[in-house]
C-alpha cells in the first residue's frame, strides 16, 4: 500500500489530522491498535478550547458539537466548605466548552468515513522504519498477516504508551517527567450535575471535581491513593467521600445513583523532545502528558493537529522547509500548559505528608485568587487557552 502520510494512532488527534489533511488533497492511512468500538467506549477529557472548537469546524466536524456543547464562562473554587467564581468571560472574553471526547471522536469517525477515509484498526505489531532516509515506510499485522505501507511521512499519535516515540534516539530525545504520588477515582452516572459549572475543591482530605457530560450525565473525581482498585470503592463509600470534600451547600444539592462507569487514573507530567525526527512527527500523548486539572490533554492534542496539518499543507504545496519548526512551534504551548497544569494540580491537591502549614499555605494562595482581579485573569487565560 501506498500513501503519503501514514498515521499511527486512531484517536482523536489522528482522526483529526486524517481529516484535516484529505480535505486538502493529501493522502492518509490510519493505523489504530484496539477496534472501533474500544476506542468509542473510552471515557475521556470533556472540556474544549475555543481555539480547539474551530479547529474542529474548519475540519468540518462541528455540527453535532455546535448543537449539544455547553458553553462555561467560569468555574468554582472552593476550599474550607465555601466557594467563589473566577469568570473566564468577563477576564478574557471568551469561554470554554463541555463536549466529550468520545463525542468528538465518535464525529471524526463520521467524517472520516463519510469521505471514504482509510482507518485500519485491530493492527498489532506496528513498527516505522527507514525515517531518516527518503523512503520511510510503516509495517503491521492484521489477521495473522504482514503489510507494509510505503509513504512520505509518518506520525505518531499512539499515545504515551505507543512505538513511535521510542523510534528517535536516546541520544536525540529527552524526557522530562514527573509522576504524582495520587490518582483520581472518577465515576460517571447519569444524574443531572451537581452545578452548571465545574467545580474544584481543595481539601485536607484531598482533591474532589464535580463536572458533566450534559444535563443527565455527570463526572465526578475525588484524589485517592495511586494504588487503589475501582473495586475497592462501592458508590456509597465513593459518594459520601464526595460529600465530605465539597462544600455544604453543593453536598446537599449532589443527586446520587448507580455508577456507570468508574476508573481510577494517574497522574503525571511528561514532556518528549523534540517532537520530530526525519520524517518522525509526534502529536499529542505520544510526545507530552498534563495532569487533568486544568482539562488541557486534549486541547493540547487539537494545537498539535493544527500546527503540523499547516506545515503540513506547506509542504506538499512546494514549501520543503515547512515541516522544520513543527515541534519548536509545538513545545513553546505545550510548555505553557504544562505548567498551568502543574501549578493547578499542586494547588489543588494534597501531597502525601503534606503538614497543616502546607494546607493553610493552600488555602491562603486560594484566599487571594479569590480577591485579586490580576489574579483571576492570569488563571481565567490559561484555562481557556493561549491562542494558537
Amino acid at each position: 500500500m501506498r500513501t503519503q502520510v501514514c498515521i499511527i494512532g486512531g484517536g482523536p488527534s489522528g482522526l483529526l489530522l486524517s481529516q484535516i489533511l484529505h480535505r486538502a488533497g493529501i493522502d492518509t492511512v490510519v493505523l489504530e491498535r484496539q477496534s472501533r468500538a474500544h476506542v468509542l467506549s473510552r471515557i475521556r477529557a470533556g472540556v474544549l478550547e475555543e481555539g480547539s472548537t474551530s479547529v474542529l469546524r474548519k475540519a468540518g466536524v462541528d455540527t453535532r458539537m455546535d448543537r449539544e456543547k455547553i458553553r462555561h464562562e467560569g468555574t468554582l473554587l472552593s476550599a474550607r466548605n465555601r466557594s467563589f467564581r473566577v469568570d473566564f468571560t468577563q477576564h478574557t472574553g471568551k469561554a470554554v466548552y463541555v463536549y466529550g471526547q468520545t463525542e468528538v471522536t465518535a464525529d471524526l469517525y463520521a467524517a472520516r468515513d463519510a469521505m471514504g477515509g482509510v482507518i485500519i484498526d485491530s493492527v498489532s505489531n506496528v513498527m516505522p522504519h527507514d525515517l531518516e532516509g527518503e523512503t520511510p515506510f510503516v509495517t503491521y499485522e492484521k489477521d495473522d498477516t504482514e503489510h507494509r505501507i510505503n509513504c512520505d511521512l509518518v506520525v505518531g499519535c499512539d499515545g504515551f504508551h505507543g512505538v513511535s516515540r521510542q523510534q528517535i534516539p536516546t541520544s536525540v530525545r529527552r524526557e522530562y517527567e514527573r509522576a504524582y504520588p495520587f490518582g483520581w477515582l472518577g465515576v460517571l452516572s447519569e444524574t443531572p450535575p451537581v452545578s452548571h459549572e465545574l467545580i474544584y475543591a481543595n481539601h485536607s482530605r484531598g482533591f474532589a471535581l464535580c463536572s458533566q457530560r450534559n444535563d443527565a450525565l455527570s463526572r465526578y473525581y475525588i484524589q485517592c491513593d495511586v494504588t487503589d482498585k475501582p473495586d475497592a470503592w462501592s458508590d456509597e463509600m465513593f459518594w459520601d467521600e464526595l460529600r465530605r470534600r465539597i462544600p455544604d451547600d453543593t453536598a446537599d444539592a449532589l443527586v446520587t445513583g448507580a455508577s456507570i462507569e468508574k476508573s481510577v487514573a494517574p497522574l503525571r507530567s511528561f514532556v518528549s523532545e523534540p517532537m520530530q525526527w526525519g520524517k518522525l512527527f509526534l502529536v499529542g500523548d505520544a510526545a507530552h502528558i498534563v495532569p487533568p486539572t486544568g482539562a488541557k490533554g486534549l486541547n493540547l492534542a487539537i494545537s498539535d493537529v493544527h500546527y503540523l496539518s499547516q506545515a503540513m499543507v506547506a509542504y506538499y504545496a512546494g514549501d520543503k522547509d515547512a515541516l522544520s519548526s513543527y515541534s519548536e512551534t509545538a513545545l513553546a504551548r505545550v510548555w505553557g500548559a504544562i505548567r498551568f497544569s502543574w501549578w493547578f494540580t499542586t494547588l489543588m491537591h494534597r501531597f502525601p505528608k503534606q503538614s497543616d502549614l502546607e494546607q493553610k499555605l493552600q488555602e491562603s494562595d486560594l484566599a487571594y485568587l479569590e480577591t485579586s482581579v490580576s489574579a483571576q485573569t492570569s488563571m481565567a487565560e490559561q484555562y481557556v487557552g493561549m491562542p494558537f
